[in-house]
């Protein structure tokens, strides 16, 4: 393992496929690793190049097998794909990353420190709040509707539905309605709440860089 050059990692949850090869493209190394074996795996390795595919987790590995010496480079995905020689399976994919990362002409991703990931989470996790802010309040709306109660677009108009919700002497709402809508109302609350701390945090960020 000592002549080990070059390595194509394929990645995934639970078990790793590694291909190795020495300076002259001697295929030295094929195995699947668990994670549980990988970072001693690697550890146990000279330091040499390392290729990945940029992926959700890839950037963690990254810095990992970084932290041990090696020279990791991470690949977008569509550029490996024309150096796989035979069947998808994870072999064949770490041995197409294995030659891939020592092209030339190959684009890599720089690695995301976790600032940096977590900031992206934040920007994800906000969309992902403003779309299911979006669906309650159209289901707030939807049923509503269903006895006769409307209100302009917008959030104005969400919040004058939700006046109805809570007036519990507002005989238009059947009982076992009002409880479900009082559901959605408390879940539309919350929502609120979490984009507003996103956006705090989104703010509190930005100005510390």
């Amino acid at each position: 393992m000592d002549k080990v050059a070059t390595i194509g990692l394929d990645i995934a949850k639970l078990v790793f496929q590694v291909h190795g090869v020495a300076a002259d493209g001697e295929v030295l190394i094929r195995r699947r690793l668990t994670r549980a074996r990988m970072l001693p795996f690697f550890a146990k390795l000279p330091p040499c190049l390392v290729g990945i595919e940029a992926c959700n987790n890839s950037h963690y590995w990254a810095r990992e097998l970084t932290a041990l010496g090696h020279d990791l480079k991470l690949m977008p995905a569509q550029y490996v794909k024309p150096y796989v020689k035979r069947g998808k399976n994870d072999a064949a994919d770490a041995e197409a990353i294995c030659e891939a990362v020592t092209r030339p002409t190959m684009r890599f991703v720089a690695v995301k420190s976790p600032e940096q990931q977590s900031l992206m989470m934040l920007h994800r996790v906000r969309l992902m709040l403003n779309r299911r802010r979006t669906q309650i309040s159209n289901a707030i709306r939807a049923h509503i509707s269903e006895f006769g109660g409307v209100a302009p677009v917008g959030r104005l108009g969400v919040d004058r539905l939700l006046q109805v919700v809570a007036d519990a002497g507002d005989d238009r709402i059947p009982e076992d309605a009002r409880l479900c809508l009082q559901m959605l109302a408390a879940q539309l609350e919350v929502v609120k709440q979490q984009i507003l701390e996103n956006d705090r945090r989104v703010l509190a960020s930005a100005r510390r860089t």
